[in-house]
């Protein structure tokens, strides 16, 4: 039998993805989200993360709520979105002020910089949304977010019965 390891092992294709991969819903996921990532960088923002882009747009409709209540309306952990806070209020987007009523409660507030950075992003993030959906009709659009927010609402209740 012929060893052939040395000319697999110089082939510049990658190899096949196996079929337990791709049949897997996490890999099409993770996939997507890859994708999603390195357009986001070039057509939104390359400085402005999603789950930063999800704070300000959080804080931009609701301004003044806690940072916990806020890092339920954006799926994130409390300690992620303590972070995210303190980046984004380290950058001049943000303000948390401690509540009076309870010292250890921080309330969000975009500054001007803030609304002037999540109205600009939020343009460019409309328009990225139109090529991304681009290849469907209206119709196809809307069954396609149902279903992906059906599956996000699963997944989510799973992770909470782990």
């Amino acid at each position: 039998m012929a060893d052939n390891t040395e000319s697999v092992a110089l082939s510049s294709e990658p190899p096949k993805v196996p079929t337990a991969l791709t049949a897997a819903p996490g890999y099409q996921v993770r996939r997507l989200y890859q994708a999603y990532l390195a357009v986001w960088v070039r057509a939104v923002d390359p400085t402005l993360t999603g789950p930063q882009f999800a704070v300000l747009t959080a804080v931009g409709a609701a301004p003044g709520r806690d940072q916990r209540s806020m890092a339920s309306a954006v799926a994130l952990d409390t300690s992620t979105m303590a972070d995210v806070a303190r980046r984004l209020e380290n950058r001049g987007l943000l303000v948390r002020r401690t509540a009076a009523a309870d010292g250890r409660r921080k309330l969000l507030y975009l500054t001007e910089e803030g609304e002037r950075t999540l109205r600009d992003a939020n343009d460019r993030a409309r328009a990225l949304d139109e090529r991304l959906l681009g290849p469907y009709d209206a119709e196809q659009r809307a069954d396609l977010m149902h279903l992906l927010t059906s599956l996000a609402d699963h997944w989510e209740g799973l992770a909470k019965e782990s």
